[in-house]
């Protein structure tokens, strides 16, 4: 479990940051502001940090330079905004780095590369090379061709994503905004800062609410849902102003500023992070009282004959929820039979499975190998 005081000695960062600051809160690329952000992430990485940068702002760019004052709601126009804007976050980005003689990499990433093991693996081998290569990553949504991750995804989530996908020791998330604060500031000036909490904790999320921002998708609540999507490797997270002079430098040296969300659980393999955070859900397996118990306490394979319904229409080899009696999502897997078939040997014992199918692919539905269990509130 990694601990604030653990910043000074982690080793490789993911450092995401806000369209609001990006583009001086939609006016524009505020060039002052990314100059000292790159000098931020040159210091660090001079210092024998690992960085990748997560940076929204292509959206809020475009929005900028066609003159539109409010985000569109329709797909193809976030598409043409966010490919004019990009143009000019890479350069501005580009320019920035020149100045110290670093070298940056584009990293466009949807949710579906992230959602195919091999084309994760091939993200993951990228990202590494580039830093191997002492190469700042700057990695963006491919919002241009996306179809679902501008109207359901955000940048926070990427980021926790990316956090995964490297092993990071910490996410830093800058915002406009000091930290997670116990009630909305705006309307109550004396309301308090939240110095430390667990990633994950429901009463944090009742705090944040789920209100976005106008330039951005996401707003605090996003932000503590990726902090508990990080968590799953052991990433811990921490949300601060980006509008502090030397931010990144002042975490650096152990400061206490913003909210530090600590990751309170082992990191999981590689494998494991895929299954959890990566793939998508295609479909649900739900479990009687004991296979529940199994799963829960004793790690063990999910057999036919503890699983009481099929909801989905999913393939072999695809992901399922494994759901308990009370609703409780309790693991992930890779499941050996498609729907129908699953359908057909549920409430079975796994020595029927040939006499109903007429073939045996596997005895287990998910073996223990192709499973995580999931914390209660995971997303």
């Amino acid at each position: 479990m990694r601990k604030r005081t653990d910043i000074v000695t982690s080793k490789r960062w993911v450092v995401k940051v806000g369209s609001a600051l990006v583009t001086n809160d939609g006016r524009g690329l505020d060039d002052a502001f990314i100059r000292h952000l790159v000098d931020q992430i040159v210091t660090l990485a001079d210092t024998g940090i690992d960085v990748v940068l997560v940076s929204s702002g292509a959206v809020a760019e475009g929005m900028a330079r066609l003159g539109w004052s409010r985000r569109p709601t329709a797909l193809h126009q976030l598409q043409a905004a966010a490919a004019v804007g990009q143009m000019g976050v890479v350069q501005t980005y580009e320019s920035g780095f020149q100045r110290h003689g670093r070298h940056t990499a584009q990293v466009l990433l949807t949710h579906e590369d992230l959602s195919d093991r091999q084309r994760y693996l091939n993200a993951r081998s990228t990202l590494r090379s580039l830093m191997a290569m002492d190469v700042v990553p700057v990695v963006n949504e491919n919002d241009t061709v996306a179809t679902d991750e501008i109207r359901l995804g955000d940048n926070d989530t990427l980021a926790a994503l990316v956090a995964n996908l490297v092993e990071a020791d910490l996410l830093v998330i800058l915002t406009d905004q000091q930290g997670l604060f116990e009630r909305d500031p705006r309307r109550h000036p004396d309301a308090g800062l939240v110095s430390e909490g667990r990633a994950g904790d429901p009463a944090l999320l009742a705090m944040a609410g789920e209100a976005g921002g106008a330039l951005g998708s996401g707003g605090m609540y996003t932000k503590l849902l990726a902090a508990e999507r990080a968590a799953r490797s052991g990433t811990a997270t921490l949300i601060a102003s980006g509008r502090e002079q030397d931010v990144l430098q002042r975490l650096r040296k152990g400061e206490n500023l913003g909210t530090f969300l600590i990751a309170d659980r082992e990191p999981l393999a590689a494998r494991k992070q895929w299954l959890a955070g990566q793939l998508g859900v295609r479909g649900r397996l739900l479990l009687d009282s004991g296979a529940a118990e199994v799963l829960r306490h004793s790690g063990r394979s999910l057999l036919p004959v503890g699983v009481t319904a099929v909801e989905g229409d999913f393939r072999r080899g695809e992901l399922v929820a494994c759901i308990a009696p009370d609703g409780a999502e309790i693991a992930r897997g890779l499941v050996n039979y498609n729907a129908d078939e699953a359908r057909r040997i549920i409430g079975q014992p796994s020595e029927r499975i040939a006499e109903i199918l007429g073939y045996v692919d596997e005895d287990e539905l998910i073996h223990r190998d192709d499973m995580v269990l999931m914390s209660v509130s995971s997303v």
